[in-house]
């Protein structure tokens, strides 16, 4: 028999989930109050209270008119700006709605991100309202990330701060928003008072607010809570009763502020609720009432495109269909309901599931078994899958109740001491009575065995009649059990034969299941393989890049080298040879001149030669590493900056290009620190350790933000970087403010190059 009101439990959850969303402001989703609140937007004053407030109700219209991505740029604006201000309410408040809308965009992370930035500036501002805006936030998502017991918490604390507010124009919306989310929360907890409790509360203040969308919210869940409880006691008529009432009140209200509330598929959903209330829970005599608020759904759903609607009212057509014994019409309504719900972006499984085994009923009465077996394959694989669900979500949420379940016991445990400690003082006065009546015991003892003895001789007859009575009963039962016995050979062979074909039956499911199983297990192997072959391609691609580039790099600095030193040092040295020669011809007047020239050629060449060393140290090449460094060391030392190297167990087998790669990084880095720390004194200090080398560059510079350097990374740190991953190895920066600058990096002996 068909299901359908699985799929209205979910559509309740999915309506109040929304109708919290818009509590920041109760607005519609029309295009019409989109431009509306754009306009209160852009009049309102830069920086002003009235902006923010305006932002959060802004930023929502756009993500649910679809416009994501200008809903976060709006709040991340305007949170930076917010966040400028001494006062912390506004930037808390913004930010708590940045972080229901990453949790709507599926993005936990990011939500939890933004609601812990929003309860650190929560405890810079002494507004209660924001504060418990910004704790119903962290309830909300910590609802849906099924930590219901924390949300809990979290929701009862929001309304410790709205209960000591001031009043506003949001107050009461925020306080009805919390009593639909604990009311959601005990609905699943199956508690029953509190949902009560909270269903009235949140109504309460809708009818304050005369508000017709949450007014008709209150009814609905009202209603659905007493026809759950008659589905547990269908004996108790009130329940039923109250239901039909509340979800009456719902059509009412919906029927009479049509134009100010914002889902136009209320109507078929509290339709599909009646004619499964009428259908389900009343007598026969209210079918009609079921065909017209089922046939009611089915239009009102057609309107909205809401697919689920109009599946769960063809749903109750065909229940109907089968009860008055026509399987033909319940299975054309069963085919409407399932192109319906395929035709939904939201299906709800459950549904799909119900539809395909009262099809598959019903094929296989009309003896359409292979059309029969195929219904019931899809229903096989759906309720796989939403078993395998409901166990994970089931896992989940007693996870989140075992934190609640705790501190019952706890509560509990405190009021069984006590209960024991009062049980000890009335036990001492309880002892005094039961001694006087052990004394009156004692002769009611001895009256009762006299008695006893004449009871004796009474059984001892009362056997001896059961003898004589046992051997007919005897003779009886014997005959009996051999006709017994007869039937019981005739329904062993029956049931023998049913129960091996149930066997071979069953046999054939689980070898199907257990190839599909394994072919899945096949594709999800190989898929994992293509991905690992596919990253290694990309990483040996990147070093085949890097390994190139420096290389060219080097290939060029050896060339400039020698361009410089061959080209124009002979030049430079020619030019003051031919000099040399006039300077015996010049005057003494132009004496001073020459050998200020002479002077400017020396200094010439000697910078000449110092830049072609940098591009291309020859003694790295002869001597390695330690002397190379060495003498760079020397020659960046001046009067005023003292460059010094310092060698720890090195003993020398680094490769020649790791030692070139090395020393471009030293020198990278002592250039950095020269042009921009102003120091007076660098170290670099190379250790050689049993499986790495550790590089260490420190000067007493005027140091920097690092913060700062990840944001805008110079050319020279992108050098530095790639070249230690070549090494595969890593760098650390170290820096203060006039604290001077540590820069680290080590790589491992031995990765290949």
């Amino acid at each position: 028999m068909f299901k359908p009101y699985a799929i209205l439990a979910k559509y309740f959850v999915r309506i109040m989930i929304l109708s919290v969303l818009f509590s920041l402001g109760q607005f519609a989703l029309a295009q019409d109050l989109l431009s509306n609140l754009a306009s209160q937007y852009k009049k309102s004053g830069a920086n002003s209270p009235e902006r923010y407030l305006l932002t959060g109700k802004y930023a929502q219209a756009l993500f649910f008119n679809d416009q994501v991505d200008e809903a976060f740029k709006l709040l991340n604006d305007n949170i930076a700006s917010a966040a400028k201000l001494k006062e912390a309410k506004y930037v808390a408040y913004l930010q708590t709605v940045l972080a229901i809308n990453f949790q709507i965009a599926e993005n936990p992370a990011q939500a939890n991100i933004q609601i812990a930035k929003a309860r650190g500036n929560m405890a810079r501002t002494l507004d209660n309202e924001t504060k418990g805006y910004v704790m119903y936030g962290q309830g909300w998502i910590q609802s849906r990330q099924l930590k219901e017991a924390e949300a809990v918490r979290s929701f009862v604390t929001a309304l410790e701060y709205l209960d000591r507010s001031t009043n506003s124009n949001t107050l009461l919306g925020r306080k009805s928003s919390v009593y639909k989310e604990l009311t959601a929360i005990y609905s699943n907890w199956n508690e029953t008072e509190l949902q009560e409790k909270y269903s009235k509360l949140s109504l309460d203040l809708a009818i304050k607010q005369k508000d017709p969308s949450s007014i008709f919210d209150g009814y609905m869940s009202l209603g659905y809570l007493h026809e759950q409880q008659f589905l547990k006691d269908d004996s108790d008529l009130k329940h039923r009763n109250l239901a039909e009432k509340y979800y009456l009140q719902a059509l009412e209200t919906y029927q009479s502020n049509r134009d100010q509330i914002p889902f136009s598929s209320n109507l078929s959903f509290v339709s599909s609720n009646l004619a499964h209330l009428y259908l389900r829970s009343y007598p026969e005599s209210y079918r009609a009432k079921a065909k017209k608020y089922a046939e009611l759904a089915k239009q009102q759903g057609q309107q909205s495109n809401e697919h689920n609607h109009v599946s769960s009212a063809y749903g109750i057509m065909a229940e109907m269909a089968l009860q008055e014994n026509n399987p033909a019409l319940a299975k054309e309504y069963l085919l409407a309901s399932l192109s319906e719900i395929n035709n939904s972006s939201n299906q709800d499984q459950n549904v799909l599931m119900s539809i395909y085994e009262s099809l598959s009923n019903i094929s296989e009465k009309e003896k359409k078994y292979d059309e029969a077996v195929n219904y019931y394959k899809q229903y096989i694989e759906i309720f796989k899958r939403v078993y395998d669900q409901e166990q994970l979500n089931l896992g989940k949420r007693l996870e989140a109740q075992f934190e609640k379940g705790r501190q019952e016991q706890q509560v509990q445990n405190l009021q069984l001491e006590s209960e024991k400690k009062e049980q000890q003082l009335s036990l001492m006065a309880a002892l005094g009575i039961q001694q006087k009546q052990d004394l009156e015991n004692m002769k009611l003892i001895q009256d009762n065995q006299s008695k006893e003895l004449e009871l004796a001789k009474l059984e001892t007859e009362k056997q001896n009649q059961a003898l004589r009575m046992s051997k007919l009963e005897a003779q009886n039962r014997a005959a009996e059990i051999s006709n017994y016995q007869q039937e019981i050979n005739f329904r062993e062979k029956i049931n023998t034969y049913f129960i091996l074909s149930f066997g071979t039956i069953f046999l054939l499911f689980l070898v199907l299941l257990y190839a599909y199983q394994q072919r899945s297990k096949h594709m999800k192997q190989n898929d994992a393989l293509h991905q690992l072959a596919l990253e290694q391609e990309r990483q040996h691609s990147k070093i085949s890049t890097l390994t190139a580039m420096l290389h060219g790099q080097e290939l060029e600095r050896g060339r400039l080298a020698r361009d410089l030193h061959d080209g124009l040092g002979g030049l430079l040295s020619g030019t003051k040879l031919h000099l040399s020669q006039l300077n015996d011809r010049i005057t003494d007047n132009n004496k001073d001149t020459m050998d200020k020239t002479m002077g400017h050629l020396d200094l010439a060449v000697d910078e000449l030669r110092r830049v072609a060393h940098n591009l291309m140290p020859d003694l790295l090449q002869k001597y390695g590493l330690q002397e190379a460094l060495s003498d760079y060391a020397s020659r960046m030392s001046t009067d005023t900056l003292d460059v010094d190297v310092q060698f720890l167990h090195y003993d020398n087998q680094l490769s020649i290009d790791k030692q070139l790669i090395v020393y471009r990084i030293i020198q990278e880095l002592v250039n950095n620190a020269i042009k921009h720390a102003k120091p007076a004194q660098i170290l670099v200090q190379v250790v050689e350790e049993e499986k790495n080398y550790q590089i260490t560059v420190e000067d007493d510079g005027i140091g920097f933000d690092p913060e700062a350097l990840k944001i805008n990374q110079s050319a020279g740190l992108h050098n530095i970087q790639s070249r230690v991953e070549f090494l595969k190895g890593t760098v650390q920066i170290n820096s203060e403010i006039d604290q001077g600058t540590s820069i680290e990096f080590q790589f491992p002996k031995t990765n290949k190059v």
